[in-house]
């Protein structure tokens, strides 16, 4: 039987923190409460078109799905339970925010089916989350991880943020080492990327363009400090038991993210929500971003007949033989197992170091990458200069 994965994604917070760009804001109750009905009616219609593949993965995200009030999340969850119908099998992640989590919404999502928690830690420092601008405290991460545990939950992934303004190698790493005394069965780590259209782009942006220069930073940590840090993590983790298998994320054996995964092998899933993102069958789809259009196009009159390609959609791609290609490479480098030689001869018919002999040629010799074991990856130091790398197997 074909599988499908699914995302939801809830766009409240409680407060928009200054480094965020993503798809979210604060919404009163009333609010939240028409966006869930909406959400739910979409989920009813498209998955009912997809109802012959098992859900293998669900992810809820933000947003903060757990700053929903403790009737708009129960709402949510028990409709995900009686429409996707997850089972004991189903990797099913609920994202979550310290500050907005309670005994009783931990129980409701443990009810329901939840089964993996994501918690968006970012730092254990407190001047740090206040120059965040995170809602919450160390202190309050430690009571809801406790509380999370408490609650049956046995399978919890810690979010950190590196190279934060006025951040060193010390710094970062004494963060490192509280949240893995906790012993999350998963951590990603990802390095600050100072957006457009966000607080800290108006701060830092100078800082941003010297460091791509070359030169010496006021606030951010400057290509040394980044490296040493990075070098710093990957080892203390190693140590602590923590599989890198990904550029930013690391588990105890077993625990890796299948939803995650999933993305980085282009395996087909449905996005449900605001703005959320689809891939079935080689097309894109992108759904509305506008919170009243996407109310108004998931209404009561809705039109339930049309085939799943014809739902309404902010965008919708279809991919040629290339554009995968490339997806296959700059995806698949993403984790340490990286591409298969084998599996990208049989879906396209070619030989992967045919298509882009220069480039796997020019990351060998560098040290960037290594063929070994009939796959094509990328090295520690290829992580490093990811960017660079993945860049490399975009076609002009």
């Amino acid at each position: 039987m074909e599988t499908i994965m699914v995302y939801i994604h809830v766009p409240f917070c409680v407060k928009k923190c200054l480094y965020c760009d993503f798809l979210s804001a604060p919404a009163d109750e009333k609010s939240q409460s028409l966006y869930v009905d909406a959400l739910i009616r979409e989920m009813e219609r498209k998955y009912n078109k997809l109802k012959d593949r098992r859900v293998k993965t669900i992810f809820i995200g933000g947003g903060t799905p757990s700053s929903l009030s403790e009737e708009n999340l129960s709402k949510l969850l028990s409709a995900v339970r009686d429409v996707l119908k997850p089972d004991c099998e189903t990797e099913y992640t609920m994202e979550c925010n310290p500050g907005t989590l309670s005994e009783s919404k931990l129980k409701t999502a443990k009810k329901y089916g939840v089964n993996r928690l994501s918690i968006g830690l970012q730092s254990m420092d407190n001047d740090e989350l206040k120059l965040l601008g995170r809602i919450h405290s160390a202190e309050e991460f430690e009571e809801n991880y406790l509380l999370a545990r408490e609650c049956g939950f046995d399978n919890i992934n810690i979010d950190l943020i590196s190279s934060l303004p006025g951040q060193n190698k010390e710094a970062f790493m004494n963060s490192l080492r509280k949240a893995i005394a906790m012993s999350p069965e998963h951590i990603s780590v990802y390095s600050l990327i100072v957006e457009e259209g966000t607080e800290f782009y108006d701060r830092y942006h100078d800082d941003v363009l010297k460091r791509d220069r070359g030169e010496k930073t006021l606030f951010l940590p400057d290509e040394d400090t980044e490296y040493e840090t990075g070098v710093a993590l990957r080892e203390y983790l190693k140590s602590a038991g923590y599989n890198r298998y990904e550029i930013s994320n690391y588990a105890l054996d077993g625990r890796e993210c299948t939803h995650n995964k999933g993305y980085w092998q282009r395996k087909d899933y449905l996005g449900l929500g605001l703005g959320a993102a689809s891939f079935i069958d080689k097309t894109r789809y992108k759904n509305e971003v506008n919170i009243k259009e996407y109310i108004k196009i998931n209404g009561d009159n809705v039109i339930d007949n049309l085939p799943l390609c014809d739902e309404p959609y902010f965008e919708k791609t279809e991919l040629s033989a290339m554009e995968e290609m490339e997806e296959t490479m700059f995806l698949g480098l993403r984790m340490t197992e990286g591409v298969n030689l084998l599996d990208f001869k049989e879906k396209f018919g070619v030989d992967m170091k045919n298509v882009y002999h220069s480039q796997t040629e020019e990351l060998v010799m560098n040290g960037l990458a290594e063929i070994e074991d009939g796959c094509f990856r990328l090295t520690d130091r290829g992580f490093d200069l990811g960017n660079y790398a993945f860049g490399m197997f975009l076609f002009d």
